[in-house]
C-alpha cells in the first residue's frame, strides 16, 4: 500500500488513544468506533510496521518495547499537529485532562495549596492528582508530569529541576521531655527512630562523625508509607523522624516540632524535579503550562506558605 493513502496521522491518533485510555473500547467510544474495528486498525498497523506494539491479555494492553517508542514519539508528531493549529487559532489555551502523580510530602505542602491558583490561571485544563511515595511508570500509569524526590533513574523521560532541600532530625517537644534531646550519633540508640517502608527510602540516617559521613540504622517500632505520616508520627510524640527542611520549618517556627543534632548534620541536599515524556517544545500545552506553573510558584528553599494539619 502506497504511503499517501495511509490515514498514517488517523491510525497514529487511535494508536495513542488506546494507550492513554487503556482500552480498546474506552478508545473506540472517543474515536466513535467499534472495538473490532479499533483492533482491527491496531493489527494492520502493526502488520505495516513489522513490528509488535502491544502485547495483549484479557485483562490489560502492556506496550513491547518497540511500543514505547511509537508511543513516544508519536504522542510528539501528534502535539506538534496540534501546536500548529493552536498557533494560528485564537482560541489558543492549555485545556483537556491533565494526569499528576507527585510524592506525598511536596503534593501536600506544595501542589494542593497552588491548585486554586493554578485552575484560576487555566480554567480549562482538569486536574487529576494522584499522591504516592512510590515511584511510578509514567508510560503504565498514563501520567502526564510526575514530581519525584531523589537522585533520577537514566531514563528516556525528560526532568525538570524544580528546587532542593536539606534534611533535618526532629522531635516533638513533649517527647524530647520524656527521652531526653541525643547529644551524641551513639546516643540515637536510645531513641524511636521513625522509618520509612517505601521503595525508595534511605536505609539509614547520614551523619558527619569525626569528619566522615556514618549511616546510623532506623531502629524503631513504627513504620510509614509516605514522608507525611512520619511528620504526623513525630507531631504526635511517637518518636524522631528525619524529614525534608521544607516539610518542617513551620512546625519548628511554631514550636511543634525540634531539630536535633544539627551539629552533626552532613548536609546532604535531595532534588524535587518535574519528570514528563517528551522535549519541551513537543509538550501539549496543559503539560508546559504546568511545569512554568510549577517552577515559577514554588520555592522549596522558603518552604510552603503554611503547613498541612
Amino acid at each position: 500500500m502506497a504511503r499517501l493513502e495511509v490515514n498514517r496521522s488517523g491510525e497514529l491518533d487511535i494508536f495513542v488513544q488506546v494507550i492513554q485510555l487503556g482500552s480498546f473500547t474506552a478508545a473506540a467510544r472517543s474515536c466513535s468506533m467499534t472495538p473490532s474495528a479499533v483492533s482491527k486498525l491496531i493489527a494492520r498497523l502493526e502488520q505495516r510496521l513489522g513490528t509488535r506494539l502491544l502485547n495483549r491479555s484479557t485483562r490489560q494492553l502492556q506496550l513491547t518495547p518497540e511500543g514505547c517508542v511509537f508511543y513516544e514519539r508519536g504522542v510528539r508528531i501528534l502535539t506538534d499537529l496540534d501546536e500548529a493549529e493552536r498557533c494560528v487559532s485564537a482560541e489558543a489555551a492549555p485545556r483537556g485532562r491533565l494526569r499528576v502523580n507527585a510524592n506525598v510530602p511536596f503534593g501536600h505542602h506544595f501542589l494542593l495549596p497552588l491548585v486554586p491558583r493554578f485552575l484560576a490561571r487555566h480554567p480549562e485544563v482538569q486536574l487529576d492528582i494522584v499522591l504516592t511515595d512510590d515511584v511510578v511508570d509514567i508510560l503504565e500509569q498514563r501520567t502526564d508530569v510526575a514530581v519525584r524526590a531523589g537522585p533520577l533513574k537514566s531514563s528516556s523521560l525528560t526532568a525538570r529541576k524544580l528546587g532542593q532541600t536539606g534534611m533535618i532530625i526532629v522531635g516533638s517537644p513533649d517527647y524530647l521531655q520524656r527521652r531526653g534531646i541525643p547529644q551524641t550519633a551513639e546516643q540515637l540508640a536510645r531513641h524511636n527512630l521513625l522509618g520509612a517502608n517505601y521503595p525508595r527510602a534511605q536505609p539509614g540516617w547520614p551523619l558527619r562523625v569525626a569528619g566522615t559521613v556514618q549511616v546510623m540504622p532506623v531502629i524503631g517500632n513504627a513504620l510509614a508509607s509516605d514522608g507525611e505520616a512520619l511528620r504526623q508520627l513525630a507531631l504526635a510524640g511517637v518518636g524522631l523522624a528525619r524529614l525534608a527542611a521544607f516539610q518542617v520549618r513551620l512546625d519548628i517556627a511554631a514550636g511543634r516540632l525540634q531539630p536535633v543534632l544539627e551539629q552533626l548534620n552532613p548536609g546532604d541536599l535531595e532534588e524535587i524535579h518535574g519528570v514528563f515524556v517528551g522535549q519541551g517544545g513537543y509538550l501539549p500545552l496543559r503539560v508546559r503550562a504546568f511545569l512554568d506553573f510549577l517552577a515559577q510558584e514554588v520555592d522549596i528553599g522558603r518552604g510552603p506558605l503554611e503547613a498541612p494539619p
